[in-house]
C-alpha cells in the first residue's frame, strides 16, 4: 500500500474502507493505523470522480486533519508538520499517499482526504478518515521456559504489526538475530532486548538475569539478646527478583522478600545469611553477612537502667539542694546596735 517498503506502519484493520457519493468516491485502504514515535508512516487511498470530469479538471488534492472556516487545511502549510510531510499524488491510478516521517505523539489524529476541481464549489472529502495514533512503541519482551534449560524470549508491541513490520534482537548491545522471537539458555547473565528494525531507538527495556546483589543490616551486626535486626537485599533484575533468606549450612529457607526481620534476637540467630534472588531469566546469591550477639540485655535492660538512673540522679538531686543553697547564701551572726549599752541589774534598794 505504500511507495515503498522503507517505512514501519502497524495496521489494526487492512480491509478496504469506501466513502462515496454521486461518482465520488475516496477508497482508504486503513480505517486505524498504530505507529511507533520517530518512525515514518504511509496513508494511502485512491481517489474517483464521475465520468464526466477529466482528470485535468482536478484543480487541487491534499490530506488534512483540521479546518478553518469550515474550509480544510492543507497539512503541509501546518508549522507542525513542517519538513515531514510528503504527497506522492497519480493522476493515471487516481492514488494518492500520505508519508509523515519522524512522527510524535502530537501527530495522533484522524487524517483526511480532498480533491476539488476547478469548478466552484465541485469537490468531495473521504470522511471518516484514517485514525492514526503514535505511541512510544510499547515493545516489552516476554519470558517463558520451555525446559529445564532454555528460556523462550518474545518480542511484543502495545501496536498490533503489520507483515512489513520486523523485530531484532540485541544481546549486551550486540545485535544477533531477526525475528519476533529468541531462545536463550536459561541463568545467562547477558541483556536482551528487541527493537524495531530501523528503528534502533524503539527498543524493549532488556531482560536479564539478577545481578550486583548486595545485603545489608540495620542497626548492627552485633545485637543485644533481645533486640531486634532486619537484613535487606537488593538486585539489579527485569523481570523484579523474587528474594529468599537463608542461613549458611540450612536447606530450609528462614524467610521469604527483600526484608528479614529477626525479633527477640537470642544467641541461637547468630551466624551466617545470605539471600538468593531470582526471576525468570535466572537466580544468584549474594554474599554472607554475619550476625552475631554481644550478650544478653535489649530492651528491658535498657529500660530497665533508665530507671535506676534517673531514680539516683533524683536523689543526688535532693541531697545537693540543701548543700548549694547553703553554698549561695551562707547564715550570718546577728548585728547588735553599736550604741546598745547593757545596765547591769542591781539589788534593789541598794
Amino acid at each position: 500500500m505504500s511507495p515503498s517498503a522503507g517505512g514501519l506502519v502497524v495496521f489494526l484493520l487492512s480491509v478496504q474502507v469506501i466513502q462515496s457519493q454521486d461518482g465520488w468516491r475516496v477508497d482508504y485502504y486503513e480505517t486505524d493505523i498504530c505507529a511507533a514515535k520517530g518512525s515514518r508512516v504511509y496513508i494511502s487511498c485512491i481517489y474517483t470522480h464521475p465520468p464526466g470530469i477529466d482528470p485535468s479538471d482536478i484543480k487541487d488534492r491534499f490530506w488534512f486533519i483540521k479546518e478553518k472556516d469550515g474550509e480544510p487545511v492543507d497539512l503541509k502549510t501546518d508549522s507542525e508538520y513542517s519538513g515531514r510531510v510528503k504527497y506522492e499524488c497519480f493522476s493515471n491510478s487516481k492514488s494518492c499517499y500520505l508519508t509523515i516521517t519522524d512522527v510524535r505523539e502530537s501527530d495522533s489524529a484522524e487524517y483526511k482526504f480532498t480533491f476539488m476541481t476547478n469548478q466552484p464549489g465541485e469537490k468531495y472529502t473521504g470522511s471518516p478518515g484514517v485514525t492514526l495514533s503514535v505511541t512510544d512503541s510499547g515493545l516489552q519482551v516476554q519470558v517463558r521456559r520451555s525446559d529445564s534449560t532454555w528460556l523462550e524470549l518474545t518480542c511484543h508491541s502495545s501496536c498490533v504489526l503489520s507483515d512489513r513490520a520486523e523485530y531484532e534482537w540485541s544481546k549486551n548491545e550486540e545485535i544477533i538475530k531477526r525475528g519476533s522471537s529468541l531462545r536463550v539458555s536459561s541463568g545467562s547473565t547477558d541483556r536482551y532486548f528487541c527493537y524495531l528494525r530501523g528503528y534502533w531507538n524503539q527498543r524493549s527495556p532488556a531482560v536479564y538475569g539478577p545481578q550486583r546483589l548486595s545485603v545489608s543490616v540495620s542497626p548492627s551486626a552485633v545485637m543485644l539478646e533481645g533486640d531486634s535486626v532486619t537484613l535487606t537485599c537488593s538486585a539489579d533484575a527485569n523481570p523484579a527478583a523474587n528474594y529468599t533468606w537463608y542461613k549458611e549450612h540450612e536447606d530450609s529457607p528462614r524467610a521469604s522478600g527483600q526484608n528479614f526481620t529477626i525479633t527477640n534476637f537470642t544467641a541461637e540467630h547468630s551466624g551466617n545469611y545470605y539471600c538468593e534472588a531470582q526471576n525468570e531469566m535466572g537466580r544468584s546469591n549474594s554474599t554472607l553477612l554475619r550476625i552475631t550477639s554481644s550478650g544478653k540485655g535489649g530492651s528491658t535492660w535498657s529500660t530497665t537502667a533508665i530507671i535506676v538512673i534517673s531514680v539516683l540522679l533524683l536523689i543526688i538531686i535532693i541531697l545537693a539542694v540543701p548543700y548549694i543553697k547553703w553554698r549561695m547564701f551562707p547564715e550570718r551572726p546577728e548585728q547588735r546596735p553599736e550604741n546598745d549599752t547593757q545596765i547591769p541589774l542591781t539589788n534593789a534598794g541598794v
